[in-house]
């Protein structure tokens, strides 16, 4: 709990599910001083919660007996939708990484009208969502600072393991985070290579939060960024096609998540790297639409030679 709101929204909780509860308990709890908690419970006061506190060995503070906090009000629709997001949240493994998931499941259901709380358990028992499962564990704590500094506006010193396995240092100011193919990625200005970068968040040994605020450019889209940024990447061979098609059949193919697309005003100009011409092949036969290939010429001869398999193959059948 890094603000003081979310601590003062905490004892909140706390004093709802004890009843009365000591102080020291309650600053164990926070891991907070006593001091602090008297803030919070008057802070708790100025906001029209009324709790009763008593002196001596078993005193302590609670909630004015019969006092409850109205209920949240949700559609049908609403409750749906919060559901979902839910079990998607743990479908991606975020249920392990981050306990307020399922605590956030739990408080929904406590406060929801009976019905609306059969709709929530409802998803749970009929829905499921094959989505791409983590492929490496992250530290949550790294994700929560890095999602907070994001929306504040925030720098962030990261130590950060390169590909290489090199250690290194560097401020970073996150513009956005991204979950793609099992990973987590936080894209921004890294101020060590001055320009823009994205890391991923398995890599990230720690983040530091620092006194520094910055200002994300208007519009940015870091998935947009990231797909660009990992189709573009230097490897063995550089690749051009000509696709016969619009741009939006193109992106709606997914094209565009293993390379680059331009409208040239009468078709696709797709460009990307590879390390492995075949299996780029195999990606361009599967497509709808007819394609040529501008380079190199040895992607030409991999698509030749997966043509004629898939012609045997047939035939083979007949």
């Amino acid at each position: 709990m890094p603000r003081p709101t979310v601590r003062v929204l905490a004892l909140l909780e706390l004093l709802q599910a004890r009843g009365s509860t000591s102080g020291a308990e309650l600053a164990r709890a926070l891991k907070v001083d006593r001091r602090t908690l008297r803030r919070y419970i008057t802070t708790l006061e100025e906001l029209g919660i009324p709790i009763m506190t008593s002196q001596g060995r078993y005193g302590g503070y609670q909630l004015i007996p019969g006092f409850k906090l109205p209920p949240l009000m949700f559609t049908d629709d609403e409750a749906v939708a919060l559901a979902m997001g839910l079990l998607a949240a743990r479908s991606l493994g975020l249920g392990r990484a981050m306990p307020a998931v399922t605590s956030a499941k739990s408080k929904l259901g406590r406060v929801m009208p009976e019905r609306l709380r059969a709709r929530l358990n409802a998803v749970d028992e009929s829905v499921a969502l094959d989505l791409t499962r983590p492929l490496v564990s992250i530290d949550e704590n790294v994700l929560g600072l890095l999602t907070s500094a994001a929306q504040e506006h925030t720098r962030i010193h990261l130590q950060y393991r390169t590909l290489q396995g090199a250690d290194t240092q560097r401020d970073f100011d996150p513009y956005g985070l991204v979950y793609r193919d099992g990973r987590w990625y936080a894209v921004g200005m890294c101020h060590l290579r001055h320009g823009l970068r994205s890391f991923r968040l398995d890599r990230v040994a720690a983040a530091t939060p620092l006194p520094k605020r910055f200002d994300r450019p208007a519009k940015f889209d870091a998935l947009a960024y990231l797909k660009q940024s990992i189709a573009t990447l230097p490897r063995a061979h550089a690749v051009e096609v000509v696709l016969a098609t619009d741009l939006a059949s193109a992106q709606r193919e997914m094209v565009s998540a293993f390379g680059v697309l331009e409208w040239t005003g009468n078709s696709v100009l797709m460009r990307s790297q590879t390390d492995d011409l075949n299996w780029f092949a195999q990606q361009l036969v599967r497509l709808p639409f007819d394609f040529q290939v501008r380079s190199p010429s040895a992607l030409s001869g991999a698509v030749a030679s997966l043509g004629r398999r898939l012609v045997r193959l047939a035939e083979a059948k007949e």
